[in-house]
């Protein structure tokens, strides 16, 4: 039997998940199910494109109702008391500079349940958080990126 994934995760972030597998099984799904009834009533179900779309949307929510509900059931809580500023870790905020320019930027190492770029929170799986877990404060570090190699300079962890 295969070994199933890990889903590493801060509490917020189940919670967050929990929220989103709430709404789909309470909300969407019914709103769902209401479109391919609505749907049916156009006649000819093979030429019905409103019944197509519903019925996809049905897929997809449903995947995504499974998705969540294995992550939770394989997430391993990442506790504040398990982290140290000494060293980049998983659920570690650091800042750095891009060297040689110096634009300064922070972002939170969380699970790929979590990951959010747009909030500031990259996937422990991504090329800059796999560089920079277990450096330190003061650190170097060349980071391979889809566009290319990226210097930068560690200057706080949190």
């Amino acid at each position: 039997m295969a070994q199933e994934k890990v889903y590493p995760m801060t509490q917020a972030g189940k919670e967050k998940l929990e929220q989103e597998l709430e709404h789909l099984k309470t909300v969407k799904r019914k709103e769902v199910v209401e479109r391919i009834k609505i749907a049916r009533g156009f006649g000819d179900l093979s030429e019905n494109s409103e019944y197509d779309a519903a019925k996809d949307e049905q897929a997809f929510v449903e995947g995504r109702i499974t998705t969540i509900e294995n992550m939770i059931r394989n997430a391993k809580i990442i506790s504040e008391a398990e982290l140290s500023n000494d060293a980049v870790s998983l659920g570690s905020s650091v800042t750095f500079v891009e060297l040689p320019d110096g634009d300064e930027e922070t972002y939170t190492i969380v699970g790929s349940a979590e990951a959010d770029p747009f909030e500031g929170k990259i996937s422990n799986d991504s090329p800059i958080a796999k560089s920079l877990i277990g450096r330190k404060v003061g650190d170097e570090v060349t980071v391979q990126t889809p566009g290319g190699e990226m210097n930068v300079k560690i200057i706080e962890i949190k």
